[in-house]
């Protein structure tokens, strides 16, 4: 539909766009999965030149690796709300900590994904504001490969309905098939301002604005070691490869990078553009480890 033939569907249409508010520059910056203590130094360490780079209006970051590679405490989930981090979306290792449960019902910055059984710990849908601008964040998880329990696709309409207000809505697709990442990135188009897919730890090339305003990637990257595979050290990842043997995984230490994206908007749902942000763990900052 053209950008002149608003319906009544449309949130622009009928003062869609100044119930909503948010007119004028807007950008968040979407940070991929954090992979353990190296990915979350790396994520501290870079933000304050992101903000002077980008001066992103919100900041959101996958936390579901930061512990050690699997999952997420309440002290570190608090870390990265204090240093900044508007909201942390997770994955399949949400409860990998059992101490993280009650912090997940708890705190409303921190989200696992929305299509888990309603009877697990935490939500996935939450809206933070700043200046007049409401930003909505859904964790969403895939159903192929990873065990979520309702399908993602019907869930995302639920957690669309508690947004009827959001200026902006960023969903977090955490899966592993691409298929199902570039599915929720169409079916979303036109309705969300991005969808941006997270979990492989691998970034891929293809962000885009899709047609009807949506800013799309299929995943963002990991923020942690790329001198390992996709964060264990490279040398117990091989082993079990060539011994099909159960191996002890560890996170690496070695180059660390942050991998994000800066989302673009200046008007209501719809994003101006989509940008990969990719960048070594400041140099200075490498010795005080």
């Amino acid at each position: 539909m053209a950008e002149s033939q608003a319906s009544a569907a449309d949130p622009r249409a009928a003062g869609g766009e100044e119930s909503r508010g948010g007119n004028g520059h807007v950008s968040v910056l979407f940070v991929g999965d954090i992979v353990g203590g190296i990915g979350r130094r790396t994520l501290l360490d870079s933000l304050p030149v992101l903000r002077e780079r980008y001066e992103p209006t919100f900041v959101i970051a996958n936390g579901e690796n930061v512990a050690g590679g699997l999952g997420i405490t309440p002290k570190l989930a608090d870390e990265l709300i204090a240093a900044g981090v508007d909201v942390i979306t997770l994955g399949n290792h949400t409860y990998h900590r059992r101490e993280v449960y009650a912090y997940l019902d708890a705190q409303p910055r921190i989200l696992r994904p929305v299509n888990f059984l309603s009877s697990q710990p935490g939500h996935g849908v939450c809206t933070v504001e700043r200046d007049g601008v409401r930003l909505g964040v859904v964790s969403l998880s895939g159903n192929l490969y990873l065990r979520a329990g309702r399908s993602a696709f019907t869930e995302i309409e639920s957690a669309l309905s508690e947004l009827r207000d959001a200026s902006h809505i960023v969903v977090d697709m955490h899966a592993e098939a691409t298929s199902e990442k570039v599915a929720m990135g169409w079916h979303l188009d036109g309705r969300v301002t991005a969808v941006v897919g997270t979990h492989t730890h691998v970034p891929t090339a293809d962000a885009r604005v899709l047609p009807g305003g949506t800013a799309y990637i299929t995943d963002v990257g990991m923020t942690g070691p790329r001198g390992g595979v996709i964060g264990v050290k490279r040398e117990q990842a091989i082993e079990s490869l060539l011994t099909q043997m159960p191996v002890r995984f560890e996170t690496s230490d070695e180059d660390p990078w942050l991998m994000a994206v800066l989302i673009s908007c200046s008007r209501p749902l719809r994003a101006d553009s989509i940008e990969q942000v990719l960048m070594p763990r400041p140099v200075l900052a490498r010795g005080r480890d």
